[in-house]
């Protein structure tokens, strides 16, 4: 971090909530401990405002008013780029000219892994991914090794959160389920949860959990959607989640032996893409 010279590029997020790891600096490796560093992850707990208070009046009749909200603290979290620094400002103008989501989609990767790694020391299952559109601010910069781990810069830029575009009626969709689950009137499928699971570590690039969740998300859907209302109408789709059901076996056993081959991982998340398309069509023949 204090090589002379050096310019280093860096992620910087800013979440409405604490992180979950004691605030520090943490060095990245790859794989091995022998490596050399990749990255730095620096966790800062900002902290929360005071809440204001009320001066009493007298009024004869209060009128009724609801509580203050309760203040909260907030997580920032610098990634910095140690493995590959910058030599000279020219460079890391042109950088920073050129830099925007792809950069910080792989700084997010980046933190979720240590995230995740927290969350299995700890024992912590409520441990809170960081995704996207639950960033409160999203910066790329770059400056001194010393300068970035203490949250500073030579120059950075904010990105603004990427619009979402969606017809309105897709849009309100997830609120008219909501209302019908709560209301009694669907039922939630076991399937749904777990393909979501399979999906995040996916996503996340945990390739073994994903094929493992896969089978159980996999056999949760052929037992439920079959005894679904909507089961027949979704026929074609099972007949296909049914021919996968072998290949995600085998996937499921190449991950508990070590690795997935590239073709399996494609296998899950094929898979689970289906299943996630079969859970779309169900809530279409639901509305």
């Amino acid at each position: 971090m204090s090589a002379p010279g050096h310019i280093f590029r860096f992620v910087q997020v800013e979440v409405p909530w604490a992180l979950g790891p004691p605030d520090g600096r943490y060095l990245l490796r790859p794989d091995s401990s022998d490596g050399p560093p990749t990255h730095v992850l620096v966790l800062t707990t900002l902290g929360a405002p005071e809440r204001r208070r009320l001066v009493a009046r007298r009024r004869p009749h209060p009128a009724p008013r609801s509580p203050e909200p309760a203040a909260v603290s907030t997580g920032r979290a610098t990634i910095i780029d140690v493995g590959d620094p910058l030599a000279d400002a020219g460079r890391a103008r042109s950088w920073l000219e050129h830099a925007g989501e792809p950069e910080l989609a792989a700084g997010l990767a980046i933190l979720n892994r240590a995230l995740h790694s927290f969350r299995l020391v700890s024992a912590d299952p409520y441990l809170n991914t960081v995704g996207r559109r639950r960033t409160l601010v999203a910066r790329v910069g770059y400056g001194g090794g010393e300068q970035v781990a203490d949250g500073l810069w030579t120059d950075a830029r904010e990105l603004p959160l990427p619009e979402r575009r969606e017809r309105r009626t897709r849009a309100l969709a997830p609120q008219s389920r909501l209302a019908a689950v709560l209301g009694a009137r669907q039922k939630l499928l076991a399937c749904e949860d777990l393909v979501l699971r399979a999906r995040l570590d996916l996503d996340q690039g945990h390739d073994r959990e994903a094929a493992l969740q896969l089978l159980v998300a996999l056999d949760a859907a052929l037992a439920e959607l079959p005894a679904d209302p909507t089961g027949i109408a979704l026929a074609d789709r099972l007949q296909e989640l049914r021919a996968q059901r072998t290949a995600a076996t085998t996937a499921a056993q190449a991950a508990l032996d070590g690795t997935l081959t590239p073709e399996q991982r494609e296998t899950v998340a094929f898979t689970v893409g289906r299943i996630e398309a079969a859970l779309r069509a169900r809530a279409a023949q639901s509305d």
